[in-house]
């Protein structure tokens, strides 16, 4: 589950009042449905968001997390499924991998309510990363234990460490920020787009000047839907913070007021839609203008898979920008 997914679960149950433990995966060997920092939120039913595995193990993790929650302790759990390992423990899976998981209690009372999960959504909101460690084994120091951003210790870098005085192992990894998308265009093509983009777990801005196409009542997978003249975008809108902007307003006048107000703004992926010779003359006709884009406009937009109609074009740019977050990052420990 994308970690926008498990904040807005983790917001709905904490207001329905459940009970709650956050379980984070911290050491992994050999093939493993989930790497170092990925997340699973259970309730005190046993209802779980998110998947340390292909939710073959999710429901014994539930029972151990009742555990936690009737001790009001951390603890961590580990599924050793290989080889002989495996019969012995009765899953059947077959990963033929290990992996250990830390089960943290989410209390609502105390001098930091919810922690540790509150604070990580908070810095998720952000548009800059962030790090965070947590006590995963040990003796003196309390495992569970968990420190964020300025709290991190420069000199660690993110992985697993053992430590001495006292002996503990500690995880660190960074908290990515929920990737944001801006949309230039509210045409019937930017719905599966924004449905698409939505589902992986971004948060989607959809503007256009058009009321009719905004009314339409199909873009609810948007975070936020603002009608905006295309010349008054830059004056209008935060520009910033955007890890991606797709255009396809389909009317040339209007990509090119958006692209104008695009120009050298630090949104590290800009695309249009269209041919490459359509995308070479907006930049011919913004000249001058177009800025740091004549590096890094792309168009036509999205990986080749042959896409041809609005689904499968969608599909191909949420796969190329999957792939570039992916790269700008590493493997991103954290978002899932």
């Amino acid at each position: 589950m994308a970690l926008k997914h498990l904040i807005e679960t983790f917001a709905a149950w904490k207001q329905a009042g459940n009970r709650l433990v956050l379980g984070t995966v911290y050491e992994t060997a050999g093939s493993t449905y989930s790497k170092s920092g990925s997340r699973v939120l259970i309730d005190g039913e046993g209802n779980y968001q998110g998947l340390v595995s292909g939710g073959c193990l999710e429901g014994d993790l539930a029972e151990h997390a009742a555990s936690v929650l009737e001790s009001g302790e951390a603890r961590s759990v580990c599924y050793d499924m290989r080889g002989e390992h495996d019969i012995l423990f009765g899953t059947g899976v077959g990963c033929d991998g290990m992996l250990k998981v830390l089960l943290q209690p989410l209390s609502p009372g105390g001098d930091d309510p919810w922690a540790p999960l509150a604070r990580m959504a908070e810095l998720a909101m952000r548009s800059e990363a962030s790090r965070c460690a947590v006590v995963v084994e040990g003796d003196e120091a309390p495992v569970g234990a968990t420190f964020m951003d300025e709290e991190v210790p420069a000199e660690h870098p993110n992985g697993l460490h053992t430590l001495k005085n006292p002996a503990r192992k500690v995880l660190v990894y960074p908290l990515a920020p929920i990737p944001r998308l801006l949309v230039l265009g509210a045409g019937v093509d930017a719905v599966p787009l924004v449905e698409f983009a939505e589902r992986l777990g971004w948060r989607v801005t959809v503007c256009d000047h058009r009321r009719s196409y905004l009314e339409r009542g199909d873009l609810g997978a948007a975070e936020s839907v603002l009608e905006l003249r295309p010349e008054r975008v830059a004056e209008e809108l935060e520009l910033d913070p955007w890890d991606a902007c797709v255009v396809m307003s389909h009317h040339l006048a209007s990509d090119r007021a958006y692209l104008a107000a695009l120009a050298e703004r630090p949104i590290p992926w800009v695309g249009v839609l269209g041919p490459k010779a359509r995308r070479e003359r907006l930049l011919r006709e913004l000249g001058d203008g177009a800025g740091d884009l004549k590096s890094k406009l792309r168009g036509p937009v999205g990986l080749d898979i042959g896409a041809n109609d609005p689904a499968s074009i969608a599909l191909s740019i949420m796969a190329e920008l999957t792939k570039v977050v992916a790269g700008q990052s590493g493997d991103r420990v954290g978002m899932t």
